[in-house]
């Protein structure tokens, strides 16, 4: 097995080591997205207009489930396959920006997940807005050699466009949702609806030609609606739809609640973590209560929560009760641009530590990351440059921790480099606050981060493989830099067993 990024340096993608064949599977006629180009920002303003006037995910979401059922999709909404007592299958989240981070992750994908029963994508199939034209690129393309089907919970950015692509591609051609009546003049949902993105007419050639890369009988896949669970093997997997803004309406949880009744250990996929960079999460479900009480509750069996919305991998192993033990996990390295990790405060969540906490990339690891794309942003490559083992330095110092490679001699730590990560968000030794960060984390991730996307290795992306048997289930995280060697043996970032009795 080779070097991990917790191993080596090298593990983690640094160095000059050789480039990845991902680069020939990248559509030459592709252009990179930029969040800081008008029309995309103009394109994908629903999830703000939803927050001032109101958020309608929830009827139109119950207009689509209607909808399937009067053309035959189980009320109940299980997919129920024939997988053995023993199988296993893939989990990416946050896919489809259709650049070079996400077509690095697919040769390693294929490889590792070569006898899986079916994959599953966690959020934001589609960047920017789920638009039915870029699933050629972005889906089609790049998983045309999986074997299996592939099976998805919608993001807010596959909500942008109403969800009209993602039924489409998911859902057996699901037909447009007819129009609805015009709101009352100058309410707040009129203000909404005259502002609001909708659809465009698709490229209806260009679909259909999209659709023939995978099209092989095993690859066919039809899920009843945007929330669904799967019986296979001695598990029920349940994927719920958080729309727009993190939310699941009545309907949806009524049916939670329904779903999760079943005796058998179940695995949760959502669109947004319920634990993620240190804080609880829960998903409030319209009417009362929360996604996160349907979870613990010990009557429904569940032993993990995988969510997407975050492009990087936590995870938070959460003791409920006694010796039940829920494994929380972040899953959205699957494509899309780098979240910082340095950035989470040493986590204090649930009773966990600093020591039961996991994540990629490490937390030096995203600082050199982000070192470096400052450094390039701003042109003063001497202050802000920092090499992984300065990163790895000061992470440690502040985290009051031993360095996470811990085969390698630490690197002094200087002024400099605790001004870099100061300035970068690193989490901050008690007692002191930084005047001034940079924008890395809350404003970041709302419009900067994306347009610092990085096309070259390390991308510090990766895709989880759960294999499956009666007892137990094994967790493991894969990473992807972009590297030949990482390629060929994706390295194991993180793994875990978790018994079903």
């Amino acid at each position: 097995m080779s070097d991990s990024s917790r191993d080596t340096a090298a593990g983690a993608g640094w160095g000059e080591p050789e480039l990845g064949d991902y680069r020939r599977l990248v559509p030459a006629r592709g252009r990179k997205l930029s969040w800081l180009d008008p029309g995309t920002l103009w394109a994908a303003r629903n999830g703000m207009l939803a927050s001032w006037f109101g958020d309608p995910t929830g009827r139109t979401r119950s207009r689509w489930v209607a909808q399937q059922a009067a053309a035959g999709a189980p009320a109940d909404k299980v997919i129920r396959r024939s997988d053995p007592d023993s199988f296993a299958f893939l989990v990416a989240g946050d896919t489809g920006e259709g650049g070079d981070p996400q077509y690095a992750v697919v040769p390693g994908l294929l490889r590792v997940g070569q006898d899986t029963q079916f994959m599953i994508i966690a959020s934001d199939v589609i960047y920017p807005v789920g638009a039915t034209d870029d699933y050629g690129d972005k889906f089609f393309r790049p998983y045309q050699d999986y074997p299996a089907p592939v099976y998805a919970v919608p993001g807010n950015h596959d909500w942008y466009e109403d969800l009209h692509g993602f039924m489409r591609v998911f859902c057996d051609d699901a037909p447009p949702l007819p129009p609805e009546p015009r709101p009352r003049p100058l309410s707040r949902a009129w203000l909404r609806a005259l502002l609001w993105h909708r659809p465009g007419p698709a490229d209806e050639a260009g679909f259909a030609q999209a659709r023939k890369l995978r099209s092989a009988p095993a690859q066919l896949s039809v899920q009843p609606g945007p929330y669904w669970a799967i019986d296979a093997g001695p598990i029920r997997i349940v994927g719920i739809d958080t729309g727009l803004l993190g939310t699941l309406d009545a309907e949806q949880g009524a049916w939670l609640r329904e779903v999760s009744r079943d005796p058998r250990p179940k695995i949760l996929i959502t669109g947004r973590p319920l634990i993620v960079d240190g804080a609880h999460r829960p998903c409030p479900i319209e009417g009362g209560g929360t996604v996160d009480e349907i979870v613990r509750d010990p009557a429904h069996r569940y032993v993990a929560a995988i969510g997407g919305d975050i492009h990087n991998y936590q995870r938070y192993p959460v003791r409920v009760e006694g010796d039940r033990t829920i494994q929380y996990v972040v899953a959205g390295g699957g494509g899309a641009f780098t979240h910082a990790t340095h950035t989470i405060p040493p986590v204090r969540v649930d009773g966990l530590t600093e020591e039961d906490f996991r994540c990629y990339p490490l937390r030096g690891d995203s600082l050199a990351f982000y070192s470096g794309i400052y450094a390039r942003r701003t042109r003063l490559r001497r202050l802000f440059t920092l090499t992984e083992a300065q990163a790895a330095a000061v992470v440690a110092e502040r985290l009051h921790g031993r360095p996470a490679r811990t085969g390698e001699a630490p690197a002094p730590v200087t002024r400099r480099t605790r001004l870099v990560a100061a300035l970068l968000g690193t989490g901050r030794r008690p007692g002191r606050t930084p005047r001034f960060r940079l924008p890395v984390r809350k404003m970041y991730t709302g419009l900067l981060s994306p347009c610092c996307a990085t096309h070259t290795p390390p991308f510090f992306k990766s895709f989880l493989r759960i294999d499956v048997s009666p007892d137990a289930v094994r967790l493991r995280c894969h990473a992807a830099t972009g590297h030949r060697a990482q390629e060929l043996d994706p390295p194991v970032e993180d793994e875990v067993v978790i018994p079903l009795s």
